[in-house]
């Protein structure tokens, strides 16, 4: 009875759905006031609408019900009840159904906290919002129903995914559509803007907590994501350019670009047309990515579908808002006139060398994307494109990024001054190159790359902490630190994240450069050295889990008289039927030691892999410090409420 309701509950959501998409567009357009008002209580309908059928899915899930197919290829008796409740979303129509829910959420959102919008726009927002829920609904129920019920029910289940049975697997989704779905809210915006025929200050303001929400969000889902990759796969790396990795890293660049760029909007009334295409190119980013993952044309690990009419109606959905997005742009550019101006050394002009940067590198990642697709649809050849060109292609791009951060972080609004400029970060700056130029040289004949990643994260950091100093004015010590207590929680927020930002650039230079790693045949109690360290397999013992059997090796790792001991697994669920690696990791803050037990060779010895990777774990501590700066400036009341936002109705363009 739950499931039917739940089934009944998504399609009286999408009808009304349909009523929040017409119903406030003809009353913002004509001027109705009841008709807009009707966006507000449809928004928190569908969102509870949505609940209740998300609910009655993930009851399904956690009682086993057999008579549901979705709940037969994704789940079993024995599973535990994480994965149980994970297997809710661990497939393409429960993930779908978990998409619309964010999507019907950000809605209500906006309903709820959107008080202080001007009641044509809120009801445009709350319009546009609600026909990507129109879209995103018709295409679970068409195509994608995850109530479709079983004539004969089975005893069991076939088990969920091994490789997502993992507790990093099971809130990477979660968060990761947190991210896409929240830049449909940006979208929203943008395309509501656009039918008021205004951009300003105030749009700016009310865009950039839903921006930094979106941002915040694909920042822990990837950052979940590499650190799964890491520790589950076996292969001892954190990235690995895969296309359902690029299909969230991309939304990421072009995001981070979009918060940039409304800061603009926000202070100068500047860069209205760009601000306004980041964030329809932000979503269809998202959509890009949600094509990739469920159309079957690029396979990866972790896609969902392969299902290639799925793919067409995906498409349709991406040609639909994107182009009609980009044809109201073109219609609209008059409306977006730039009002601040601003010379070629300012805050501004660094803020767009921060925008070109971060979007070539987006594009550049979509190109080495999609090219193996293009080289095989027009010139039937089979490519493919791996690490070695996104990192000599989008390197450059983040190193220059960096580069770049301190002195736009201290340039003044509208006009600058080099020398100026320059200045107070002529210090910072000759501490890094002579710290870095140590490292170069106590390393002797490694790689160039770690020095250069050290250089760059201390670079980021002192200009840091010169911009805070600067921001206290004059005055002696205890007043100095009173107003650097008292600094907006933005701008706290700015300059941790940027912390965070250099402290992932070293870990990411530092562990490619500095890692050791040794593959080799090992037999029990015959020790061998790796990197200093004496390694010795002591036994390989067989044993059995909740839902799957182990093979688990015991390897010790000596080194100065100190002895770590490590169970590397290597697990066979037999009900999916299919093996998985756990590595085995000792982790510490100077360096992770990573152990891979393999196949047995020849009835005798055992495949062992053993890594040593430095500073392994700065790696995802500048992402957790990235997304702690996105909490901080989100808890700053300016951004919550918007404060100072005009409230003036908007006069459409001609």
């Amino acid at each position: 009875m739950i499931v039917e309701l739940g089934h009944f509950t998504l399609i009286l959501a999408l009808m009304v759905a349909c009523v929040q998409t017409v119903v406030p567009l003809i009353g913002a357009h004509k001027g109705w006031g009841g008709w807009m008002a009707m966006a507000e209580p449809a928004a928190k309908t569908q969102a509870l609408l949505i609940a209740f059928s998300f609910g009655a899915l993930t009851y399904a899930f956690v009682t086993s019900d057999f008579s549901l197919r979705l709940v037969v290829q994704n789940s079993h008796t024995l599973k535990p009840m994480l994965y149980k409740v994970s297997g809710v979303w661990g497939n393409h129509e429960g993930s779908l159904l978990l998409w619309c829910l964010i999507l019907a959420v950000f809605g209500a959102c906006a309903a709820w906290f959107g008080g202080g919008l001007p009641p044509s726009l809120r009801a445009r927002v709350l319009a546009v919002q609600g026909s990507v829920g129109v879209a995103f609904l018709a295409f679970t129920i068409l195509t994608s129903n995850p109530f479709l019920r079983l004539e004969v029910p089975p005893f069991d289940g076939q088990d969920l995914n091994p490789l997502l049975q993992d507790p990093g697997l099971a809130f990477h989704p979660p968060f990761l559509y947190l991210g896409y779905v929240g830049l449909s809210m940006t979208f929203s915006f943008a395309i509501a803007a656009l039918l008021e025929g205004r951009v300003d200050a105030a749009w700016g303001r009310w865009v950039r907590p839903w921006t930094l929400a979106a941002w915040l969000f694909l920042t822990v889902g990837i950052a979940l994501g590499s650190w799964w990759a890491y520790y589950e796969l076996g292969w001892g790396g954190f990235w690995f350019w895969d296309p359902v990795e690029n299909a969230s890293f991309m939304p990421w660049l072009i995001s981070a670009a979009l918060l940039h760029s409304a800061i603009v909007v926000e202070k100068r009334e500047a860069l209205k047309a760009w601000t306004i295409l980041l964030a329809i190119l932000a979503f269809g980013f998202s959509l890009i990515g949600t094509f990739i993952v469920r159309s079957g044309l690029l396979t990866s690990v972790h896609a969902f579908a392969n299902d290639p009419e799925r793919g067409v109606f995906i498409l349709a959905i991406l040609a639909f808002f994107m182009g009609g997005a980009l044809i109201l742009y073109t219609m609209r550019a008059g409306a977006m006139e730039a009002k601040g101006v601003f010379s070629s050394v300012s805050r501004e002009s660094a803020l767009v060398a921060n925008n070109v940067l971060l979007t070539v590198s987006c594009f550049v990642v979509f190109v080495g994307t999609m090219w193996p697709l293009v080289a095989e649809m027009f010139f039937d050849r089979k490519l493919s494109v791996g690490a070695p060109f996104f990192n000599a292609a989008f390197s450059p791009f983040m190193v220059a990024l960096a580069a770049i951060m301190p002195f736009g972080a201290i340039m003044p609004w509208k006009r600058a001054q080099i020398s100026k400029v320059a200045q107070p970060l002529w210090g910072p700056l000759v501490l890094s190159v002579a710290l870095g130029a140590l490292v170069w040289t106590m390393q002797t004949g490694r790689s160039f790359l770690a020095p250069v990643g050290l250089v760059l994260a201390l670079w980021v950091t002192f200009g840091i902490l010169a911009d805070l100093w600067l921001r206290t004015g004059r005055g002696d010590l205890g007043s100095k630190m009173r107003r650097l207590w008292r600094l907006p929680r933005a701008d706290w927020g700015k300059s941790i994240a940027h912390f965070g930002f250099g402290i992932t650039i070293f870990g990411i230079c530092a562990m490619t450069a500095w890692q050791v790693e040794d593959i080799r045949v090992a037999n029990i109690d015959e020790p061998f050295d790796v990197a200093g360290y004496t390694v010795t397999l002591e036994k390989v013992e067989q044993g059995r889990g909740p839902n799957y059997f182990t093979t688990m090796a015991t390897i010790s790792l000596e080194k100065g008289g100190r002895t770590i001991v490590l169970t590397p697994e290597k697990r066979m669920y037999p009900v999916a039927r299919m093996p998985t690696t756990e590595a085995a990791i000792a982790n510490g803050i100077w360096r992770d030691l990573y152990v891979v037990i393999g196949d047995q060779q020849d009835g005798s010895g055992w495949t062992v892999r053993t890594f040593v990777k430095p500073f392994a774990n700065w790696i995802w501590a500048g992402c957790i410090i990235m997304a702690l700066g996105g909490i901080f400036s989100l808890s700053d009341r300016r951004l919550r409420v918007a404060a100072g936002a005009r409230k003036t109705r908007a006069v459409p363009a001609e």
